[in-house]
């Protein structure tokens, strides 16, 4: 028989857009002699509808898709998913979703008090992977370098603002600020020059009432793709991020819309420090607790030294995204990384109490 499986996606963060794109991915590689799929978007207000499998969920002229307000209104409770109260019988959930109120362990929360089982990292691991500024102290105390850095909140920075702006200055320009607890680099600013500090918080703020302000690091961004394969992580070769000159940074649209970005495989780094990478994204995926898959980012700055960045839990996943490329060139197509991670959900057990 069939396992049906539960492709969840859009929701209401920055990257529903993506979301989506990511959830046409999965659905057009799943392997349809074993799985029957079924698609539950999430809109940008929250409401949970049954999406057709015919709706468009790729980026058509430059244009994003979203989920679509006028489907089946879907009901989601700790008895499971319903439409027109009308059970769904659901085998695996495969939460396509980023951001906040997906990534963050929302929707794994919801899994477990549903008891179904589903793809990815836990609650703990998933909120903390979310807010790097848990990450960051997290990875420093397995002896990981992280890029220096302090928070800024938003209920602290009018009154605060002045010793703000002094730390700012003593971390030296240029700058990164960016929402503790986004992701696609949407809200994220690069700042030059003390003038252009307040406006970048603010900026980051409209995202999240957390804002992380780091240390730009001179260098390039290497990433690598994790997989939990029969219960061990395993990491991918190595790739390097390469961007038309044109973009100060790796932001939205060299991400996604401009085609200005492209990724090295292997990576344009000496050998023993891509082993180094490998094995310190092995470890962060550890340190963290996580589980299935994650995209963990670093900078290999022109000093040499090796900074780890951030691990996404549920990074994108259509079939040019990044993680599915680097395992691609490490030899694991798209459609036996979506096997693995259904075996791997399947097998795991949910929640403390391990039921």
């Amino acid at each position: 028989m069939k396992k049906v499986i539960a492709i969840i996606f859009g929701g209401r963060s920055s990257e529903h857009e993506i979301s989506c794109v990511s959830a046409g991915g999965v659905l057009a590689a799943l392997d349809r002699s074993k799985y029957e799929p079924i698609l539950i978007g999430i809109t940008r207000s929250g409401s949970w509808v049954h999406v057709q499998e015919d709706f468009p969920l790729e980026i058509r002229g430059g244009v994003l898709p979203e989920v679509p307000t006028d489907a089946p209104q879907v009901v989601a409770d700790i008895h499971g998913l319903s439409v027109d109260k009308k059970p769904l019988h659901v085998d695996v959930i495969f939460p396509l979703l980023h951001g906040p109120y997906g990534e963050d362990g929302t929707i794994q929360g919801f899994c477990e008090m549903a008891n179904i089982a589903y793809v990815g990292s836990g609650v703990l691991a998933s909120a903390v992977a979310m807010d790097k500024s848990f990450a960051k102290p997290i990875f420093a105390s397995h002896g990981m370098s992280v890029v220096p850095g302090f928070v800024v909140k938003k209920s602290e920075w009018k009154s605060l603002r002045a010793q703000f702006e002094k730390s700012a200055v003593s971390l030296e320009y240029p700058l990164f600020v960016k929402p503790a607890r986004g992701g696609s680099s949407r809200g994220t600013t690069k700042v030059k020059s003390e003038k252009d500090f307040a406006a970048a918080i603010d900026e980051a703020h409209t995202f999240d009432s957390k804002a992380l302000v780091e240390k730009a690091i001179h260098g390039i961004e290497v990433e690598c793709a994790v997989l939990e394969i029969n219960g061990s992580p395993e990491a991918s070769i190595v790739g390097s991020i390469s961007i038309d000159p044109k973009f100060e940074f790796y932001d939205f649209e060299a991400k996604y819309l401009d085609g200005a970005t492209k990724i090295e495989l292997p990576a344009l780094i000496p050998s023993d420090v891509a082993e180094e990478i490998r094995a310190k994204a092995i470890q962060a995926f550890k340190a963290l607790g996580c589980s299935g898959l994650a995209r963990v980012d670093f900078f290999y700055a022109t000093t040499g030294e090796v900074f780890i960045n951030e691990l996404n839990t549920m990074p994108g996943f259509t079939q040019t995204s990044v993680f599915p490329k680097m395992w691609a060139a490490t030899g694991k197509n798209y459609e036996s990384i979506i096997e693995e991670l259904i075996k791997t959900a399947q097998q795991r057990t949910n929640g403390v109490l391990e039921n």
